[in-house]
């Protein structure tokens, strides 16, 4: 929606035809397990703009419960069934291709129980809140410890439901060192969160009103709700069918004008890939900003501003618990797959100045190149301080800056926010003495 609506600005004579399977066009998804960890808050409140406002106020032909099914390159139309169970076929001089990304559910028996819930769409929120609330969930199991895994376990937290996680990887966060990685771990084992790393599941089976989760080894657990929280793949089964090239995690590939391999196909959003600023390289990273921009950058092309997006560094925070957990750029992993020969080092510092009252620890590891100084990328753990540093170093990659010219930066300084020396600055001078 943020493409038809930048669109309908910039160009108001443009025809905007807006197709949508479902009946929620504009929401806060981010902001699900939030509202989830607290019972008092509506689910809608989480609408930003309800499909009538489009309609009315931008004059965009929004048409909800329209399922696109085939697109016909060769005489530009695109059909498919709505709701009602009509067909429709619709011209388009310019598609395009919107269709996010979709929750992927284990192949294990007992997957498609009741009381197993992926989160990704509103309606899932809604399931799940509505669940929660008439089951009176007092235990539940999460599949998987990634972003949202990790943000629901809070939530439930914050419910008082008492609450596991199940981890196929021996380790949480394996794009963090261990030693940060602990801290997080440390921080759910703090509250009471079960953790089972290095177990696959195995099944899910119905135990009168409750659920019995086994897995390859350890005991099961038996428990009145599970989450599926094992990641998202891309909706590009419609894109593909068309003979449109696919790229990383078999998202839609495009270039950086947001085109297919067809020139007249746009595809931006959680189905499409980008390329990642240090390496050059397509990647697949499903994130919020990179959705909304695209989506801008597809609008001015597509009403005769050309607008090249140079992509992305992955930058990424999230909260668990009292943590604040954040990345941004390559691991030291990814980097050594990318051709780079990735130094790395952790320190712990503080968030505030040395005698001010609040005063927190700060884990920060950051990566540069031996080869040739550059910085590429960071990690960060703290109580505080976190979410919005990360964000100077993703600046940093995005101006292609040294782990020295880093280092050099003038950042702000005052008792209550930061020492003298902000934990970045420090962090960068502690690895510039590892580089040659």
């Amino acid at each position: 929606m943020s493409a038809a609506s930048r669109c309908k600005r910039s160009a108001p004579d443009i025809d905007v035809v807006v197709l949508e399977q479902t009946s929620d066009v504009s929401y806060s998804a981010c902001g699900m397990p939030y509202n989830l960890g607290d019972s008092a808050r509506s689910m809608e409140e989480l609408v930003v703009r309800r499909a009538e406002v489009f309609r009315e106020k931008q004059k965009i032909d929004l048409r909800l419960g329209h399922c696109v099914n085939v697109i016909h390159r060769e005489n530009k139309t695109v059909t498919g069934r709505m709701s009602s169970g009509d067909d429709f076929e619709l011209h388009y001089d310019v598609l395009l291709i919107a269709t996010g990304a979709r929750p992927i559910i284990l192949d294990i028996p007992g997957a498609d129980l009741p009381g197993v819930l992926p989160l990704k769409s509103l309606d899932d929120g809604r399931r799940m809140k509505s669940y929660i609330a008439d089951r009176k969930v007092r235990s539940a199991l999460i599949i998987g410890t990634g972003y949202i895994g990790l943000e629901m376990a809070e939530a439930l937290y914050e419910l008082g439901i008492r609450t596991e996680m199940a981890e196929l990887l021996p380790r949480l966060l394996p794009w963090m060192p261990e030693g940060m990685a602990q801290v997080v771990k440390g921080e759910l084992e703090s509250k009471g969160i079960r953790l089972r790393l290095g177990v696959d599941v195995k099944k899910i089976d119905r135990q009168g009103e409750q659920l019995k989760v086994s897995f390859s080894e350890g005991d099961a657990a038996t428990v009145d709700m599970v989450i599926m929280s094992v990641g998202v793949q891309p909706n590009s089964e419609l894109a593909e069918a068309a003979g449109l090239e696919l790229g990383p995690g078999r998202a839609v590939a495009v270039d950086r004008y947001l085109r297919t391999t067809d020139p007249e196909i746009y595809a931006g959003g959680d189905c499409a890939d980008a390329f990642n600023v240090i390496t050059g390289e397509r990647v697949w990273v499903p994130l919020a900003l990179r959705a909304n921009r695209a989506g801008w950058a597809i609008a001015d092309n597509v009403s005769g501003r050309q607008v090249e997006l140079p992509g992305i560094v992955g930058t990424g925070v999230f909260k668990v618990l009292d943590l604040e957990v954040a990345r941004t750029g390559l691991s030291v992993e990814e980097a050594g797959r990318s051709g780079f020969e990735p130094v790395e080092n952790y320190i712990e510092t503080r968030s505030r100045a040395h005698a001010h009252p609040g005063n927190q620890k700060v884990h920060i590891n950051m990566i540069g190149d031996a080869k040739t100084g550059k910085l590429l990328g960071a990690q960060m753990v703290a109580k505080e301080g976190v979410a919005h540093r990360i964000n100077s170093v993703a600046v940093a990659l995005h101006a292609g800056m040294t782990v020295s010219e880093f280092g050099q930066c003038d950042m702000a300084y005052a008792p209550p926010f930061s020492p003298v020396w902000d934990p970045l600055l420090t962090a960068g001078i502690q690895l510039l003495k590892k580089l040659p």
